[in-house]
């Protein structure tokens, strides 16, 4: 059984949404125990217990927030060498498009990378204009179904990696599933 981490800093509920919408796409891949936490709830004992993490924050000013650097400086810090190997990505909401999202992706894989995660981008496209290259985005609340499902389809490739590299299911591997996935274009 795959573990998975859905873990998130939300100021106004928006990345909070997105949360819920990875952890729903995670779910969908069979024989994976999901757990979606906000920085309150969570411990460094989550972290360690799952096998691959997505990580959420409020984009401030192009990076993630101070409340998210804090925990993986402070709670994290003291777990460094147990982190190492487990697979990660991210998913950002900023105010509005152009805010940085992409970004503040980039700083938290930064921070992912320090701590020896394997990090990975997505190819498939959530709509004809909506990529999740560096992680899923939202400008705002994730109301239009494009970014709902760039969140699934970002928790659910983080779950096929976790069975693929971790339980070693390798009919879970995305490859397999090409015709089902979305193409550049349409």
């Amino acid at each position: 059984m795959s573990r998975v981490l859905v873990l998130y800093d939300s100021k106004t509920g928006n990345v909070a949404n997105m949360a819920r919408h990875v952890a729903e796409g995670a779910a969908l891949i069979s024989n994976t125990e999901v757990r979606c936490k906000s920085l309150e709830e969570a411990a460094a004992s989550d972290v360690i217990w799952c096998d691959g993490i997505a990580v959420g924050s409020p984009t401030n000013m192009g990076l993630l927030s101070w409340k998210m650097k804090r925990f993986w400086d402070e709670t994290m810090g003291p777990h460094w060498m147990q982190v190492d190997g487990k697979i990660a990505c991210a998913f950002s909401s900023a105010g509005g498009w152009g805010g940085g999202m992409e970004l503040a992706c980039q700083s938290i894989l930064t921070v992912l990378i320090n701590f020896g995660f394997l990090v990975f981008g997505v190819t498939d496209y959530a709509s004809k204009m909506t990529t999740l290259h560096y992680g899923a985005v939202a400008a705002k609340e994730p109301r239009a179904e494009e970014v709902q499902e760039a969140c699934r389809i970002l928790g659910r490739r983080l779950a096929e990696w976790t069975a693929v590299y971790v339980d070693g299911r390798k009919e879970e591997h995305p490859s397999n599933k090409m015709s089902t996935r979305m193409k550049p274009g349409g």
